[in-house]
């Protein structure tokens, strides 16, 4: 029975010091780390060989449970998965051990919250962004694409646009579309 460690920051210029330093706290033998949004299981390469590699009897240890997971579907999906192979999940920062039924109704309350949370942040960003756009301030991406030069190299070179996408470094139907 051994006492893995899970840390996660969402960017990489974020520091997982303090992580590093509660998991190691709380016994942890190993610690995983990664530099990766928690919104989605995908990409977190170091998660899924943590949980490929707990057996029966170990404990995953996390700070907080929005370090393992910012959805209550995930969040489920993976304490399903460590549930199914008798590994129990514990935070440092907040009392859940799933292996009390205290720790189980615990873990999901915090979970709903979790992804409440993240919809809410969501919901300001939107918020935001179309406060912005009313008042002219928010303008999107800078185009990436010359259009008046795609549309030169058509009409004053003849090129077609296979050529002008290599000439340019672009997808052909980039220039497909700026042609239309």
């Amino acid at each position: 029975m051994s006492t893995y460690g899970y840390a996660r920051v969402s960017t990489a210029d974020q520091d997982l010091t303090i992580q590093r330093e509660a998991l190691k706290a709380a016994g942890c033998e190993i610690i995983r780390e990664e530099k990766i949004s928690g919104t989605s299981r995908q990409g977190r390469a170091e998660l899924k060989t943590l949980l490929e590699f707990l057996r029966e009897g170990d404990t995953l240890v996390v700070t907080r449970l929005d370090r393992l997971a910012r959805s209550m579907d995930d969040l489920s999906s993976i304490a399903r998965e460590l549930q199914e192979k008798g590994v129990a999940l514990k935070a440092t920062e907040q009392p859940v051990d799933t292996s009390s039924a205290a720790g189980k109704a615990f873990f999901q309350m915090l979970g709903v919250f979790a992804e409440f949370e993240t919809n809410l942040r969501r919901e300001r960003q939107m918020e935001g962004i179309a406060k912005a756009k009313a008042e002219g301030v928010y303008k999107g991406r800078k185009p990436s694409i010359d259009v008046d030069e795609v549309k030169r190299m058509r009409v004053e070179e003849g090129m077609g646009a296979t050529e002008i996408a290599r000439e340019m470094g672009i997808a052909r139907t980039s220039v497909y579309r700026v042609l239309s």
